[in-house]
């Protein structure tokens, strides 16, 4: 029986590897199509956040059958119930990826008012604490998940420089509204990206030492 649940705890590491790599790509495609303008790869990401929801679904039906199968003890069973978690923010993170691209559709054809540099800082920020996260799961390594959780602060202070520059621009032509309030929802979507790969960070702190510590809930229900 042991030998089975073993084979089902690689099975699990090897699904959630595979989620994040989805939801880390759907991150990308989402930016990139922004940059670039391109609604068919907008489009695409929605492919994308339908094939998380496939293996949102996967990885729970593992873990219930281990749940229910197996009568794991204590560190396996925080193992398994980090997993649960963590699958939930993935999959809100694919969810706020395909916003993204919904918002690249609306300014497609149109001139940034600013240049999204800061944007890309922050998918290229977000994409780092998602991978860290996953890979601190993987092996757990409780040193990486705290390195995710102090990434945050990186994300949140580029937000804020990116909320700062649009606030300007509309007060210096309320013109630029309209696009200033895409851009700065496309910024806010980023940030709860950051703050849902924190959840995960958290979620396997308590998987490594059964203790967890305050979560991002704000942003885990939108």
């Amino acid at each position: 029986m042991r030998y089975k649940f073993e084979e089902q705890l690689h099975e699990l590491n090897n699904k959630i590897i595979e989620m994040g790599a989805l939801t880390e790509h759907s991150i990308s495609n989402a930016v990139e199509a922004l940059l670039t303008q391109n609604t068919d790869l907008a489009a695409a990401v929605g492919d994308d956040e339908r094939e998380s929801d496939k293996k949102e679904r996967e990885i729970e039906t593992l873990c219930y059958d281990m749940l229910l199968r197996q009568q794991p003890v204590a560190r396996d069973l925080r193992k398994i119930s980090a997993a649960l978690k963590m699958v939930t923010d993935m999959e809100r993170i694919a969810d706020q990826a395909e916003d993204i691209a919904e918002i690249t559709k609306h300014l497609a054809g149109n001139k940034f008012i600013k240049q999204p540099e800061d944007i890309t800082r922050m998918a290229t920020a977000t994409k780092k604490m998602l991978k860290e996260s996953i890979d601190s799961f993987v092996n757990r390594d409780l040193g990486l998940a705290m390195t995710v959780l102090e990434h945050d602060d990186v994300v949140d202070e580029l937000f804020m420089t990116i909320r700062s520059d649009l606030i300007t621009l509309v007060h210096e032509n309320p013109e630029n509204g309209e696009q200033a309030l895409d851009l700065l929802m496309v910024a806010k979507y980023l940030e709860r990206i950051g703050d849902h790969a924190s959840n995960i960070a958290e979620w396997v702190i308590f998987m490594i030492t059964g203790e967890h510590k305050n979560a991002n809930y704000n942003d885990m229900h939108e």
